[in-house]
């Protein structure tokens, strides 16, 4: 008998926008269906109606977009199938699973008084819970489950090992409220268990939830999924992930500039790890990822580490798919598009560039000898190079240049002969040439420039700096 298709899911609560943890917990479920062949579904959380609006989906939508996380099929919207987690709870009902309590907060609140002062635990105990129905009163009342009161629950979890919970740790919790709405608890089994799921890889913070979840699918006599419960991400310091660490949501991540495949790398390797394996591509990951690997400890964010990774991936990627890339940057945070006259130029200064950025607005920046309109304005760093003395020998220098063959080791050796007429060194006038031709101090090498921009480019631009 052939396993069953792997389902995985993601079940964000929409809070206005996608959390890093959520992103890396998405990141997961998706690797472990696409590297089987399985499917990842996407289910929205938004039985909280305060909070959940329509733009806070769709913020959740446009953050897995963006990171490259497609799911199958459309979004399952939990507030929607509210009827049929009624349903459910009643057919508990009728199973003698699930009890009617007509317990009010007063009397829960006095039961759990009382229960301190003895010493005793404070779990709360119906006193409806064997009550004989002709007993019942016409009065609000809400459906809990009936669990077990002896033994445990053994969540046999693929990430934390096996965790034995002690049933008399666990109340009747509530499955229906007294207006008839679903819990929570019950939504998220009901769900589960209507949209096939498999494994359920969530963060751990959900490990007491499944003990209590197990029950309802015991009592409903349906599958339980494989859990694996993974850590939660900290910040450097150890603590956990926080605003004061800095960037919380996904799209703060696009629009500082990292691109889509080095976050997705980078969150895979937060907390999971294939050997010493540090860059991989997509077809990797998804063929190398498993349960297995995902350690037990937190995993703490490293901007530096991600940096890295970023820039390996945008060493590695074609011209054309960076400057795709490039251009959706620039429209998802508001910047002009470039122009063409632009387009072409940084078409022709990528691969000189590409071995040293890391993020989409070092590309501008380090491109900028391209991108930049005549007359070049030097930022302070760079204008500083061009005192009087240095524009004296640009000035000697550009006859040099118009009778020089257009080549790399002509350019030099033209640049090489006025240095050493001063009794400079060649890098003493690589300054004053960055500034007039990239009105930068950080920039490509100066002969690579003039190889880009050619000839006539390279003398108006030096002509411009003289003043």
């Amino acid at each position: 008998m052939s396993e069953a298709p792997v389902v995985t899911r993601f079940a964000p609560s929409p809070t206005g926008f996608l959390h890093i943890g959520g992103a890396r917990t998405a990141l997961f479920n998706w690797l472990f269906a696409r590297g089987r062949g399985g499917r990842f579904l996407l289910r929205i959380e938004d039985t909280d109606r305060a909070r959940s609006t329509p733009e806070a989906t769709q913020a959740i939508l446009d953050g897995l977009a963006w990171l490259g996380l497609d799911w199958d099929g459309e979004p399952v919207s939990q507030a929607a199938r509210a009827d049929r987690h009624a349903e459910v709870a009643h057919r508990m009902l009728e199973a003698g699973h699930a009890y009617k309590c007509f317990a009010t907060q007063d009397e829960i609140a006095a039961f759990r008084e009382q229960a301190r002062a003895e010493g005793r635990s404070t779990l709360y105990q119906s006193p409806w819970r064997d009550a004989d129905p002709a007993t019942h009163p016409d009065a609000p009342h809400v459906l809990r489950l009936k669990a077990p009161r002896d033994g445990a629950t053994v969540i046999a979890d693929e990430v934390q090992g096996e965790v034995t919970v002690q049933n008399d740790q666990l109340d009747d919790m509530v499955l229906l409220r007294s207006d008839g709405t679903p819990t929570y608890m019950l939504a998220v089994v009901v769900d589960d268990h209507d949209m096939g799921v498999t494994h359920v890889i969530r963060g751990d913070d959900h490990l007491n939830n499944a003990a209590r979840q197990m029950q309802i699918y015991r009592a409903m006599g349906w599958d339980v999924p494989v859990w694996a419960h993974i850590p939660l991400i900290h910040g450097p310091d150890g603590k956990k992930l926080s605003k004061r660490h800095g960037a919380l949501g996904v799209e703060e991540y696009r629009d500082m500039g990292y691109p889509a495949a080095g976050m997705r790398n980078y969150l895979a390797r937060l907390g999971w790890s294939h050997g010493d394996d540090e860059f991989f591509t997509d077809d990797q990951a998804k063929a190398w990822f498993g349960l297995a690997g995902i350690g037990k400890s937190p995993a703490r964010f490293d901007f530096k580490k991600l940096e890295n990774l970023c820039g390996q991936h945008m060493a590695a990627m074609e011209d054309a798919a960076l400057l795709q890339e490039l251009r959706d940057y620039l429209a998802a945070t508001g910047r002009p598009p470039l122009t063409e006259r632009q387009e072409a130029g940084l078409a022709d200064a990528l691969p000189l560039i590409k071995s040293s950025i890391k993020t989409f607005p070092q590309i501008i920046e380090k491109a900028n000898f391209v991108l930049a309109d005549r007359p070049i304005v030097p930022d302070e760093k760079a204008a500083k190079s061009l005192d009087d003395v240095s524009r004296g020998i640009l000035a000697e220098l550009t006859p040099h240049l118009q009778s020089a063959s257009w080549e790399r080791d002509a350019l030099e050796a033209a640049v090489g002969r006025v240095a050493e007429a001063h009794g400079l060194k060649l890098g003493k006038l690589a300054g004053p040439l960055r500034a007039a031709l990239a009105g930068r101090s950080v920039s490509p090498s100066v002969f690579d420039m003039m190889l880009v921009i050619g000839r006539d480019e390279t003398l108006a631009r030096i002509a411009d700096a003289q003043g």
